[in-house]
């Protein structure tokens, strides 16, 4: 799963903040830019249920 959103590979070194876009290049500086953040959530997680199961355990 990848998101549309995409940050400016370079940011740290190039601009003070990051610089979001959604094309496949950064509008200010035009290094390349990759997805801004891995996938929340992966269907074939092994160890999902397991760490559903401790989470609900901490709640209560």
């Amino acid at each position: 799963m990848r998101a549309d959103l995409r940050v400016c590979s370079e940011w740290a070194s190039e601009h003070d903040r990051p610089v979001y876009t959604l094309s496949e290049h950064c509008p200010e500086c035009g290094s390349d830019a990759v997805n801004s953040a891995p996938a929340p959530f992966d269907p074939a997680d092994p160890y999902g249920e397991y760490r559903r199961a401790l989470k609900r355990r901490r709640r209560e």
